[in-house]
């Protein structure tokens, strides 16, 4: 896909999608980030010393959508982990609704402690390609989230997700959301693309049932709790393949 060809589809209508874009902020509801704590242990009956699991993000990642953290994709992924790998999984997740990737670079990123972890789970893409930020700045804001992290948490592996299907969100109307499915694709490949030129950072397509709508949370815009149970399990079995980097000696389940 060209990387222009949302800019040029969008062009015409314009004023008619900013009119829909406020509109669906007004009536769409505003969930709240997850209560309850932002760290855990996963799986902390299994023997050994817990796999250290960092997850940095927006909305999904602060929890929106979903109760509590252990629902949300970090509690959710680190059960995955621990059931698969029968070893504990220490998670904390450092998220914040509404950030772009150059935001929470500028805010919450440079905050994180500076201590080695064993997996990064890295998800932006949805409010870079709501504020329509164009490839290349997303491309060069997400590499400086890659080279903060790997500088501060020395990551053995960095899982990045890809974006998820905007396409398909209820709470968007056409033609704001065949516009926005074509940006999010575009920003998708992008950071595709990108990992492909980094060591150990593995992108994870976020390939969701789109169909089934019991994935969103009731603002249609977020993952509810099975969502992230499915999204966990992709991002899981993405991880495996990388079994004998992020703990020699594991057995797999």
């Amino acid at each position: 896909m060209h990387r222009y060809l949302p800019e040029l589809v969008a062009l015409p209508m314009l004023p008619f999608l900013i009119a829909q874009g406020r509109h669906t902020r007004k009536v769409t509801p505003r969930l709240p980030e997850a209560g309850g704590p932002v760290e855990g242990i996963a799986g902390g009956t299994q023997g050994g010393l817990p796999l250290r699991l960092l997850t940095v993000g927006e909305s999904p990642v602060a929890g929106v959508g979903v109760s509590t953290h252990e629902q949300a994709i970090s509690g959710q992924l680190a059960l995955a982990l621990a059931n698969r790998l029968q070893r504990p999984v220490a998670w904390r997740a450092c998220g914040r609704n509404g950030a772009t990737a150059r935001e929470a670079l500028e805010s919450f990123i440079r905050e994180i402690p500076a201590e080695p972890v064993d997996i990064v789970l890295i998800a932006f893409g949805v409010n870079d390609t709501t504020a329509f930020n164009p490839a290349a700045r997303w491309t060069r804001d997400l590499d400086e989230v890659l080279q903060t992290l790997a500088r501060r948490c020395q990551p053995k592996l960095v899982l990045l997700s890809g974006l998820p299907p905007v396409a398909h969100f209820p709470a968007l109307p056409q033609p704001l959301r065949f516009v926005m499915g074509l940006k999010a694709s575009v920003l998708d490949h992008a950071a595709k693309e990108l990992a492909a030129t980094r060591e150990a950072v593995c992108y994870v397509p976020l390939a969701l049932d789109t169909h089934d709508m019991a994935m969103m949370a009731s603002d249609g815009y977020h993952p509810s709790e099975k969502g992230c149970t499915a999204w966990a399990e992709l991002l899981a079995e993405a991880a495996l393949a990388h079994s004998t980097t992020i703990c020699p000696g594991a057995k797999r389940v």
